[in-house]
């Protein structure tokens, strides 16, 4: 996934190729915006936080996640559904 920090809100803004697109209004220091990723996943797959691991990028804009409990077909399902809202 590709993230914006530092935006006016929080929101998905769709996809970029094969990443996903997120905003968060968190700055970039101290993990705050890694949090709010996290937060906002969170919220649009319907999920708990503990099963959302930043696996690899925690210090860049491009981040690899994993999401235990969903398959990627099932978030990219859910993914849709808050983008067609």
């Amino acid at each position: 996934m590709k993230v914006a920090p530092g935006a006016r809100k929080d929101e998905i803004t769709g996809w970029m190729g094969d990443a996903l697109k997120l905003r968060v209004s968190a700055p970039p220091e101290k993990g705050r915006a890694n949090r709010a990723v996290v937060a906002l996943l969170a919220r649009t797959l319907a999920t708990s936080r503990d099963g959302i691991v930043i696996v690899a990028g925690a210090g860049s804009r491009r981040k690899l996640i994993r999401v235990e409990g969903l398959s990627p077909e099932e978030m990219r399902v859910r993914i849709r559904s808050a983008l067609d809202r």
